[in-house]
């Protein structure tokens, strides 16, 4: 028996998109992006008070280790830069500083952060930053005495 194969030839199907597919697509890649921005329209602030609430947890540690070496938290005159300077009253003080940055940071609005000694909201001390608006006593105020 001699059997022939049938070579059936076929036609390469159409490839591609049509219009419409890609307007589909395009539509629904429009839709997501909407929801995201909306989404994340306050990610910058969120950002901004999360790393502010950080360096105040730092620099209240390094105030704490201040005072273990001192016996006292530095006083207002003295602020947050006794953590980067040795002050003359300082009895024993940590070579380099109690800070990597070697600088007392400005909080993430370019604002100097705070300090209080003794603290007006039931702490020893208060350590915050303006916040947003710039301006002490307001809603948007981060400190030390909100606890995470």
């Amino acid at each position: 028996m001699n059997k022939h194969k049938q070579i059936t030839r076929r036609h390469p199907a159409m490839t591609g998109y049509t219009l419409m597919e890609l307007l589909i697509v395009i539509t629904i890649i429009g839709v997501l992006l909407g929801i995201a921005v909306v989404n994340l329209k306050g990610t910058p602030d969120e950002a901004r008070i999360a790393s502010a609430q950080q360096e105040i947890r730092t620099m209240e540690l390094a105030l704490d280790m201040y005072r273990m070496h001192n016996a006292v938290y530095p006083s207002n005159e003295q602020g947050l830069k006794a953590l980067v300077e040795k002050p003359a009253e300082a009895r024993k003080w940590q070579q380099g500083g109690y800070l990597k940055t070697k600088t007392v940071p400005t909080d993430p609005w370019g604002n100097p952060y705070k300090y209080l000694n003794p603290g007006t909201h039931g702490n020893d001390l208060d350590i915050y930053s303006a916040g947003p608006d710039g301006r002490d006593n307001t809603q948007d105020d981060i400190g030390n005495w909100e606890k995470q």
